[in-house]
Formats: structure tokens, C-alpha cells, sequence
């Protein structure tokens, strides 16, 4: 329908928490162990990239990952203040007492950095050493290496989220992640933002992380077919160069698909779709109070402000 409303309010689901960011203010809202939700406030600051066409999607990308690492940090000492700790060793006594706030943003960027080497050698080196190896022992041309490629690397995707939900903490955060994804919905409806409401919406939602990284997944089958198979090692370093347009491109994509009403816009959605059926499920209806209590301080005052 040309008049829905969408809106550009998006979060993170967190340890016993949501961080969700408006076109002015984040809040990040977390379930403290005596059942009292714990609120933290930041301001959204604009950079000049945001108007520069893939540009802004790497560096999105980029502070997203850092500042989603700083909030699941910080939801974790919230969510696990009380709990039987080892005590602290001198050196952390130490740490503790002589680093500041840089230092401190350093690691947080440093782990940050080694989430992205983590998921490059996953979805990046993996599936084309494991696709070498099967070029040695199988005569595969250029097409039939490409099609297993990408077939490896989905395979890989899946496996890896599967194995998340089999975890019982993760898989808590992914029902806070439908709770954020029905509060949004609920939000876009129009309905005042109640439990009762809240719960009535969907789970899945168009304008996700995961159809981004899926998105991501795709495209790059495409986007690497054109690279040559001279060497494994090769063919990953041409993958390492070419990845920030791939990041660029996979943001534009879903940016233009979140505001079109085209059945092409709606085909580029559904992969994202189905792969939330691993990484959202159905949440109690106390996520779904941290959910709106993240929510409604980031809402503009006028809903236009926020629209897609």
C-alpha cells in the first residue's frame, strides 16, 4: 500500500534488554535481576556520509557494530548484577583503576574489529577453500564453483544461526528480538503501544539485521562470480577488497526495498523473512514491556520524522 507508514526506528536485541534508536535519541532498556528496567540515553549524532550513496552503508555498518558491542556489554552487567562473581585479580584491580574511557572504547573497537574477522573467515575464506578443495578432487568449472560457493556459505549462515538458538541465553535474545520487531509493527499500525497490542503484531519484520546480512550472502554470489579461481588465496584477497562495495550496495538495496511497494522490493524482503524464523521467536509479554519502554522515548514527536 503506497500510504503505509514505515517507519526508520530500529534496535538490538540485547541480554535481557533492547537498545532501540529514533531519529534523535537512543535508549537501551534492560530487565535488572529485581525485575525493575534499567533506562540509559544516548543522542544520535549525523555524519556527513549519511547522504553519500554506499559510503554511509560500510560506515553504518562500522558503527553499528561498535556501538551494538558497547550495549551488549553494558545489558550484560545490568542484566547480571547480583550473580556470584570470581573476585578480581590484581591485575584487573588494576586495569580497572588506570584506564579511562579511551582505552576502554579501544578494546570495545578492537572487539569490535575481531567480530568482522570472525564473520570474513566464516563467510569469506571457508567457503572458497572448502570450494578448492572440492575443485581437486571434482572437474568444476567456473559456474558449477560458484553455484557450490554460494551454496557453502548459505549452508554455513544456517548452520551457525541453528546452533545459536540451541544456546538458551541466545536464545532468549531472539524473543527479545521479536519483541522488538512486534513493538516497531505496533508502532507503524498506529496503536497505542500496549502489551495487549504489541502482542498481536508480527515477529517478522521487512526492515531487519538479519535481511541485511542475508542480503550481504546473496549479493556476493553474484558480486564474486566475476572474480577469478587462479588461487584460493587470490580469489580471497579480490573477496577482502571488494567487500565494502558489497556492504555499500547490500544497504542501498535494502534501503530502497524498505521504501518501495514493488513486488521486486517484496521478492529482495523475503529471504530476510524466512531466515527470522531462526533468529526471532515468540517473546513473554515482559520483553515485550522492556520492548516499549526502549521505544517510546525515541519516538519523534512528529511521526513524519521517523518515516523509512
Amino acid at each position: 500500500m503506497p500510504n503505509e507508514f514505515r517507519t526508520s526506528i530500529g534496535g538490538q536485541a540485547l541480554m535481557e534488554g533492547i537498545m532501540m534508536r529514533g531519529p534523535h535519541t537512543i535508549c537501551c532498556a534492560v530487565r535488572r535481576p529485581d525485575g525493575e528496567i534499567d533506562l540509559t540515553y544516548d543522542t544520535v549524532r549525523t555524519h556527513w556520509y549519511n547522504k553519500v550513496p554506499l559510503v554511509r552503508g560500510v560506515c553504518n555498518m562500522a558503527e553499528n557494530l561498535y556501538k551494538g558491542y558497547h550495549y551488549l556489554m553494558h545489558a550484560a552487567d545490568i542484566a547480571l548484577q547480583g550473580e556470584d562473581e570470581e573476585p578480581q585479580s590484581k591485575f584487573d584491580q588494576w586495569l580497572e583503576a588506570h584506564t579511562g574511557p579511551a582505552f576502554q572504547n579501544a578494546l570495545m573497537a578492537c572487539a569490535a574489529f575481531a567480530g568482522v574477522v570472525l564473520a570474513l573467515f566464516l563467510f569469506t575464506f571457508l567457503p572458497t577453500f572448502l570450494t578448492g578443495l572440492a575443485g581437486q578432487v571434482l572437474p568444476l568449472g567456473r559456474w558449477p564453483r560458484v553455484i557450490l560457493e554460494g551454496v557453502l556459505k548459505m549452508a554455513i549462515f544456517l548452520g551457525y544461526m541453528f546452533l545459536c538458538t540451541r544456546y538458551r541465553e541466545l536464545h532468549r535474545v531472539f524473543e527479545y528480538h521479536g519483541a522488538e520487531h512486534k513493538t516497531i509493527a505496533c508502532y507503524e499500525a498506529g496503536l497505542p503501544l500496549t502489551v495487549e497490542n504489541v502482542r498481536k503484531q508480527s515477529r517478522f519484520h521487512p526492515r531487519c539485521g538479519t535481511s541485511f546480512m542475508i542480503l550481504v550472502i546473496i549479493l556476493s554470489i553474484f558480486l564474486y562470480a566475476v572474480l577469478p579461481w587462479t588461487s584460493t588465496g587470490l580469489r580471497v584477497v579480490y573477496k577482502l577488497c571488494m567487500f565494502p562495495l558489497l556492504v555499500g550496495l547490500s544497504y542501498e538495496v535494502l534501503k530502497w526495498a524498505g521504501r518501495s511497494h514493488s513486488a521486486l522490493s517484496r521478492i529482495i524482503s523475503q529471504p530476510g523473512l524466512w531466515m527470522q524464523r531462526l533468529t526471532t521467536f515468540e517473546p513473554d509479554d515482559s520483553m515485550i514491556e522492556v520492548a516499549i519502554a526502549a521505544v517510546t522515548p525515541v519516538l519523534p514527536q512528529d511521526r513524519e520524522e521517523g518515516r523509512w
